[in-house]
């Protein structure tokens, strides 16, 4: 039995399948208007220094030998390490990027698990840092690779630390002033970020090139007001859009760090899981004269003062960030804290602990920085937080 299915979207897909067993696929797929040959099946990558995992994906014509050669090299900073991060560092790491970076403030909970695909329950139950979880993930997938792990709410001060500068930048974030830092970063060092969002079965990815392309200043001047527009706490996410979405980003991503730049996706990308569609906007779209970032070369969120309590996304919990700077003895805290509060957890570089009434729980980092569980009230957060960490001193 054979099926033939068109598909239009922007162009003619083609497909014709053999059911029958024994009866290889057939699939010709017309790519601008010419027909992409496969690699013959005694081609041999490793005589181009290809490793034998990444065999498929150079038998891919238009990628090939070069553009994985230049992957090795190449260097990909990954901001939020939740949906669309884990997503997007799992397939770059299983791709053959030399060097990841994994930025997240967050630790695991059980409710991520339904779309964060780097973590299981292990992860949840003992309340891991994203980012470790996931560089052990990663790790554990190719140990050649060579991850950085950044327990640390991204920020420009964590961009100037970084070891080494990416070759790129992927947003996994979820909330829109570290979108509009991201991109005030990209364009004023020069470095290409590729933008994603999802919310619900709905989401968009969009590259962007400094210099040559829209930035997201150019599309989005500032940041919709509160409550404006539907988060994961109002609309939910559904991981299938999630994963879309993500392909988007990874694919592109790979033709970048390849060093094929004619080839990648110039617009805005916008996708409707639920309904199966796929559209692309602003196609071709260069940076506006009257843009903040990209005409005025002027840079907001790089003299922002961040703020110091953020609710976070989908999430009962608010970061709250220290007035000053410094490190907390967290074994001297702990100590302190004596029978003040319940279940005190201390491990590498964290500390956990309840208040008695159960009515929060706190993981508090090295840097000062913690999450408070149990409320979106950022006053409430600030105020447990200076309460019991106030107790540890400075």
């Amino acid at each position: 039995m054979e099926v033939g299915i068109a598909v239009e979207v922007g162009i003619a897909v083609e497909v014709g399948i053999a059911l029958e067993v024994g009866i290889p696929l057939e699939v010709g797929i017309p790519v601008s208007g010419a027909r992409r040959r496969v690699v013959a099946d005694d081609a041999d990558p490793q005589a181009a220094g290809v490793r034998p995992r990444h065999a498929r994906q150079v038998r891919f014509t238009p990628f090939g030998a070069a553009a994985q050669q230049r992957l090795a090299t190449s260097h990909a900073l990954i901001v939020g390490v939740g949906a669309l991060g884990s997503h997007v560092a799992d397939t770059l790491a299983r791709a053959g990027v030399g060097r990841l970076t994994l930025v997240d403030r967050d630790v695991v909970e059980e409710s991520n698990l339904q779309r964060q695909i780097l973590f299981d329950e292990a992860d949840a139950r003992a309340g891991r840092p994203k980012a470790e979880a996931a560089a052990e993930a990663l790790r554990a997938i190719d140990a050649s690779l060579h991850i950085d792990a950044l327990v640390a709410h991204f920020d420009l001060r964590t961009f100037e630390r970084l070891p080494a500068r990416p070759d790129l930048i992927v947003d996994g974030t979820d909330n829109f002033a570290t979108r509009y830092l991201l991109n005030d970063l990209a364009i004023s060092s020069g470095t290409p970020w590729i933008h994603g969002a999802v919310i619900g079965a709905e989401g968009r990815a969009m590259v962007v090139l400094p210099g040559e392309t829209a930035c997201l200043r150019c599309i989005m001047p500032e940041a919709p007001p509160p409550g404006a527009l539907d988060t994961c706490d109002t609309a939910g996410v559904l991981a299938p859009a999630v994963a879309q979405v993500a392909a988007v980003q990874s694919l592109e991503a790979l033709k970048l760090l390849g060093g094929l730049r004619d080839q990648l996706v110039r617009g805005l990308v916008v996708i409707d899981a639920w309904r199966a569609s796929t559209a692309l906007f602003l196609r071709d779209a260069k940076p506006r004269a009257d843009c903040v970032a990209c005409g005025a070369r002027s840079f907001p969120a790089l003299t922002e003062d961040p703020a110091d309590v953020v609710a976070l996304c989908g999430r009962d919990a608010v970061q709250v960030r220290p007035r000053t700077a410094g490190d907390v003895d967290l074994a001297g805290l702990a100590a302190r804290l004596g029978d003040a509060v319940t279940g005190v957890e201390l491990r590498r570089g964290m500390l956990r602990f309840a208040l008695p009434d159960g009515s929060a729980r706190i993981t508090l980092f090295a840097d000062g920085r913690a999450l408070v569980f149990g409320s979106d009230d950022v006053d409430r957060a600030r105020a447990v937080y200076d309460r019991y960490v106030g107790l540890g001193g400075r």
